[in-house]
């Protein structure tokens, strides 16, 4: 697969990476233990070298990644996230930085490794200062704990009070065919800093791969029962675009969401889509998207498409919403 370097950092990684939360966390039951050792081995087999994962999505969703990617450790960039209290998502904010240097550690032991080559900071805090976040994971740089410092879903002004202390190499936020706001503030100033940009949910939290409909049935610990954007009348009005993009789709003979993620790959060489899955022939058919290069013509093609046709339903609720973009 095509390497791609995270901004100025010189971190290199796979042009694809791996979203490893809905393995155990966020959108049903978990898989099996040995499936997703195998499914997480296969993608590195087939050129994948960036894993994500986070203390919040369970010690077992860390344990996984770790056990699956021992043998190839030196091989590969693991990304976890520290940020909410005890670790639960469902909870408030927790950077603190003696709670930061607390999840280094967990985390280190959960994910067999003497360092944790990428280290966001999973949402922004309001009780903390990003100077006191940052100068934290600084620390563990300088001890070899930590390698690079992240930021998820974080603001402009976040963005550059952070990276004045410590060098941001990566911004993971939410960025997709049908939700693009990032581009209006986001990116340029991450262009201006050298900061990578990792897009999460780059499949629409899967509705771009059209295998999702108005009659879809989620499993009840789903999150995506809580997302407006996931409603039957929501889902039903949003077919418009994945109709539209399965006809550039079936010109190219590629699939919808690998049309999606060749898009994201286009708008800037510093972008690198973290897509999850928990089906090996999803995996297969994401990792051969980095092959899919569009051209100018169906650049234009899918902007046109876009411009016109508008997404229905927020893309969170409110009390999700609130975290992201301070």
């Amino acid at each position: 697969m095509q390497k791609r370097t995270l901004g100025s950092s010189h971190l290199e990684v796979s042009a694809i990476g791996f979203g490893c939360m809905g393995m155990s966390f966020g959108y049903g039951p978990a898989m099996d233990r040995s499936a997703g050792i195998a499914l997480i081995r296969g993608a590195f087999e087939r050129g994948v070298t960036l894993f994500d994962t986070a203390e919040a999505y369970g010690a077992d969703n860390e344990e996984l990644v770790g056990e699956a990617l021992a043998p190839m450790r030196e091989h590969v960039v693991i990304a976890t996230k520290f940020g909410f209290q005890d670790g639960n998502s469902k909870t408030g904010m927790d950077s603190r930085p003696a709670r930061i240097r607390a999840v280094a550690e967990q985390s280190l032991k959960r994910l067999r490794t003497d360092r944790i080559d990428l280290f966001y900071q999973h949402r922004p805090d309001p009780n903390v200062p990003i100077e006191d976040v940052a100068g934290a994971v600084k620390e563990l740089i300088a001890a070899g704990k930590v390698k690079h410092f992240g930021l998820s879903e974080a603001g402009v002004e976040t963005i550059r009070r952070a990276h004045a202390v410590q060098p941001v190499t990566a911004l993971q936020s939410e960025y997709s065919m049908w939700w693009r706001e990032p581009e209006t503030a986001i990116l340029p100033v991450l262009e201006e800093l050298g900061i990578g940009f990792v897009p999460f949910s780059p499949l629409g939290k899967g509705f771009l791969t059209g295998a999702i409909d108005d009659k879809t049935a989620f499993a009840k610990d789903d999150f995506r029962t809580i997302v407006p954007r996931f409603t039957p009348e929501a889902r039903k009005a949003n077919q418009a675009l994945v109709d539209q993009l399965a006809s550039i789709a079936a010109a190219r003979q590629a699939t919808p969401a690998q049309i999606a993620l060749a898009w994201l790959l286009a708008q800037k060489p510093w972008i690198v889509p973290i897509p999850g899955t928990t089906k090996a022939h999803r995996m297969t058919e994401n990792v051969a998207a980095a092959a899919v290069q569009l051209t100018s013509d169906e650049l234009r093609r899918i902007g046109e498409i876009l411009a016109g046709t508008p997404v229905e339903g927020a893309r969170y609720p409110a009390h999700l919403a609130a975290r992201a973009g301070k």
